[in-house]
């Protein structure tokens, strides 16, 4: 041990430890960043689209709870929980039940995605766009012939 530290000058120690000290940074960072968007944070809303097409938006909050049932198409549906901030698939009739699996979703940005069924819900803050680029999608898809 001795042998590795006489390999080191005074300034490889200050090096080390500046380099120790910076990599926590990102992490102090992003919490306060987090921290100043949670106490600034606008009511969220769970939006449920179908088939690309929102049929439903449902506020989140302390004393909200709703049990609605969707049927995208015959023979098909999908049972949706919200439950104060939080939202969840609770059954469906999908093969793979990867949006019951999924679990609750309650922070912006997060998706829950019944791909058989078309089902898309999405937490979004209301009044901010959901797009990163600040424009809003097109309800039309246009495919090229």
């Amino acid at each position: 041990m001795k042998e590795i530290l006489k390999q080191f000058r005074p300034f490889d120690f200050i090096l080390i430890g500046l380099a120790l000290l910076l990599s926590f940074t990102p992490p102090l960072v992003t919490n306060l960043v987090y921290q100043q968007t949670s106490e600034d944070e606008s009511q969220l809303v769970a939006i449920v689209k179908i088939n690309g097409l929102q049929v439903d938006e449902l506020p989140l909050g302390e004393g909200q709870a709703k049990e609605i049932t969707y049927h995208p198409n015959e023979g098909q549906y999908n049972i949706v929980e919200v439950k104060g901030d939080a939202i969840r698939v609770r059954e469906d009739n999908s093969p793979d039940q990867i949006a019951v699996n999924t679990g609750w979703i309650s922070k912006p940005g997060q998706v829950l995605i019944c791909l058989p069924h078309q089902l898309i819900i999405e937490i979004v803050e209301k009044g901010k766009p959901s797009n990163p680029d600040g424009n809003e999608p097109d309800d039309e898809l246009i495919l090229p012939l």
